[in-house]
């Protein structure tokens, strides 16, 4: 049985000031620091076989700091990287509004499946990566204790998957807090059984 963890980084500079990311960065905010050494305290007592991670800045710092004085391996992997929003990153979604107006952005939200980039990716085209990814992991570690340390956009994905949702549900609730923690198991059928998804509770147990 594998138990597949997976989370979004902690808390940027551009999170608090509403700028969209995407395959750009921002540094954590001592908040987003907190959450993720917190995160660390988590899985202080579980044996994580491997740490895998977006390549961007704000993942890897998450990952690291989850993984102080642990040692376990930590895999960086592009597949993992957000939605690459082309001429959107950067900034804020009044921003965005103005430029492109207001349906365009909200197309993203409310209907991903008819989202146009603006010189980035579609849904389907991260999706596509996603699961090209969970392939190869699926081979690498068919049982164990394995953390992705990832972006929204891919946690929902990933979400999407286990549940077999369709791809206009992509935004249903839970909603994707930095730092949320989300856990499926899978055997070696290929059967998921998620326990967790959008939880946050480690936090007020260390509170």
């Amino acid at each position: 049985m594998l138990s597949l963890y997976f989370t979004r980084h902690g808390e940027t500079v551009w999170n608090r000031e509403g700028r969209l990311q995407g395959w750009q960065d921002s540094p954590l905010t001592k908040k987003g620091e907190q959450t993720a050494s917190n995160l660390g305290h988590y899985f202080s007592n579980i044996r994580l076989d491997t740490i895998y991670s977006s390549p961007s800045g704000r993942t890897i710092r998450t990952a690291e700091l989850i993984n102080k004085g642990a040692n376990t391996p930590i895999v960086l992997d592009s597949r993992l990287r957000e939605i690459h929003l082309g001429e959107w990153e950067g900034m804020t979604k009044e921003g965005i509004a103005k430029k492109y107006s207001k349906e365009r952005i909200e197309t993203f939200w409310s209907n991903p499946e008819c989202y146009k980039p603006a010189g980035g990716e579609t849904f389907c085209e991260v999706e596509s990566r996603v699961n090209d990814f969970l392939t190869d992991l699926y081979q690498k570690h068919p049982n164990g204790h394995v953390l992705l340390v990832t972006h929204t956009v891919i946690v929902k994905l990933l979400l999407k998957r286990f549940h077999n949702r369709m791809l206009d549900q992509l935004w249903d609730p839970p909603f994707i807090h930095p730092g949320c923690l989300n856990l499926v198991q899978i055997d070696r059928k290929q059967h998921m059984n998620v326990l967790l998804e959008g939880d946050m509770r480690y936090e007020k147990r260390l509170g």
